[in-house]
């Protein structure tokens, strides 16, 4: 008998297997030790003591407000970049993407002197009586930093796959170019957007060097789980090591959320097309 050949092959060699089962022993050996060190015994009350739940609490706040604000700034600057043509925009690119290299820790020095209180802008604040650095706000403005190019890479990667074809139809139809986004761009680009929103919320969850820096550890006031993580290191390894894994947990329920596998055969990994059966006449509504 002929033997029935596979449709779904995807011609990937076996030495590429190898190389990447070493890549992920890279990633999974230092969880798998990790998880050798946790004390299972005390597991529950070291991450149900009153500091961690604090700490957690802290960060998930922390996080979802950073998200907000990367939304709200992510998105108008993604759509600038994909779909402008303007002197500079490169450059300004470069500038936006920036935080993905830098060392957290510069990026809280920079945050701190634009909005500390001999900062570019915190001396006015503080005029005001408005301080920011080593508040909660302070956190916050740390992880949008840290975060907001994640959503800007994934949103304008989405905008440049879907084109700009039923936005032009849109157009020539009537539509104005804040029904176009409302109606087109946006339902388009939804799936990135939302992947994009959830690994931003899941770098502002990690974030460290530049919260530490700019925001300090108070308890309850900045002290967010990493850095309860690393106070504890010092202290109580086991309480370090069982926050790390309490952490690791999170994060992959959060990144997995990002991550909902394939669009159907046929779907093409879009939504519903505008413009279709349906829409003429509609979408300038």
């Amino acid at each position: 008998m002929r033997r029935r050949r596979d449709s779904s092959y995807n011609g990937i060699p076996r030495w590429v297997m190898a190389v990447a089962a070493v890549g992920a022993l890279l990633v999974l050996l230092p969880l798998a030790a990790m998880l050798g060190r946790v004390n299972w015994a005390q597991f529950i009350p070291l991450v149900s003591s009153e500091s961690s739940l604090t700490a957690l609490g802290l960060s998930l706040r922390t996080a979802a407000a950073s998200t907000v604000l990367c939304v709200l700034f992510g998105v108008p600057l993604a759509l600038v970049l994909a779909r402008g043509d303007f002197p500079g925009q490169r450059l300004l690119r470069s500038f936006v993407l920036l935080p993905l290299v830098l060392p957290p820790v510069v990026g809280g020095i920079a945050l701190l002197y634009a909005f500390g209180r001999q900062g570019l802008l915190g001396q006015s604040l503080e005029i005001a009586g408005l301080q920011i650095a080593f508040t909660t706000t302070a956190v916050v403005l740390a992880q949008t930093f840290v975060a907001l190019p994640f959503l800007v890479v994934s949103l304008e990667g989405a905008l440049r796959s879907a084109g700009s074809r039923y936005e032009a139809v849109a157009a020539t139809l009537g539509a104005r170019p804040t029904t176009v986004l409302r109606r087109v761009t946006l339902p388009l680009v939804l799936p990135g957007l939302a992947s994009g929103a959830v690994l931003s919320f899941a770098r502002s969850l990690g974030e460290f060097g530049a919260t530490l820096t700019f925001a300090g550890s108070l308890q309850g006031v900045t002290r967010t789980l990493p850095l309860e993580i690393y106070l504890q290191r010092e202290t109580d390894a086991d309480a370090a090591v069982a926050l790390s894994l309490l952490l690791v947990i999170v994060a992959v329920v959060v990144v997995g959320l990002s991550y909902r596998g394939p669009a159907p055969a046929g779907s093409g990994g879009r939504t519903a097309r505008p413009g279709t059966a349906g829409n003429h006449g509609r979408v300038a509504a």
